[in-house]
């Protein structure tokens, strides 16, 4: 299946919950789920019981549309999860919160996880001094990402930049918003991913 690139707002409404696709405009008035609360088409308001296998389903497409990734890519970033120590499900999202493009949404760089891997694959930053355009790319503690020199006049990226406060900055990340860089202080750990993801169910899916 090719990227989906119909409204995204459908895709909130659909999971029931704010994934914050949209950027700004996810924090306003204006945001679709805020204003239809129930799943799109007409029988959106209908009731509907839900098996074990669709409450299953459901999360793991969640957590597929909050990070942009698709059915095979997300499923090799479980099956590493899954060969690595620890949980499973926490180290899935530590995977996930570990990509490039993730990481310069992250910092504020970007108002959205879309408009980030665009910012990525554009060559607008350096990771460690090297130009970089994966946005798959695994950041590694200590690593340095840096807006290149001539990016810095881009008025989207320094925008966002100032809109950063209203999401935050996680403890893992460190943002120096003077010299339009960031360095990743430590890996993440399960605390600082605030979205209403729970992980379990998508490990007992893929383990059915």
């Amino acid at each position: 299946m090719a990227r989906y690139s119909g409204p995204v707002c459908r895709l909130c409404r659909r999971e029931g919950a704010e994934l914050f696709l949209k950027g700004e405009r996810c924090f306003t008035d204006k945001c679709a789920i805020k204003r239809r609360s129930y799943p799109p088409g007409q029988h959106g308001q209908g009731r509907v019981k839900v098996s074990d296998y669709g409450v299953q389903l459901r999360e793991k497409q969640k957590v597929r549309r909050i990070y942009g990734i698709l059915e095979k890519q997300f499923r090799g970033y479980f099956e590493t999860a899954d060969r690595m120590k620890g949980v499973t499900g926490e180290n899935l999202l530590f995977l996930l919160e570990r990509r490039l493009d993730n990481v310069v949404y992250r910092l504020g760089f970007a108002t959205s996880r879309t408009e980030a891997r665009q910012l990525v694959r554009h060559g607008h930053f350096t990771l460690n001094g090297r130009k970089v355009n994966i946005p798959s790319i695994q950041v590694k503690p200590g690593e340095v990402l840096q807006l290149r020199e001539k990016s810095r006049k881009i008025t989207a990226i320094n925008e966002s930049l100032e809109a950063v406060v209203r999401r935050g900055i996680p403890q893992w990340l460190e943002l120096d918003k003077d010299a339009a860089k960031g360095t990743m202080k430590m890996l993440p750990v399960r605390e600082d991913i605030t979205m209403p993801i729970q992980e379990q169910l998508i490990v007992e899916l893929y383990s059915k």
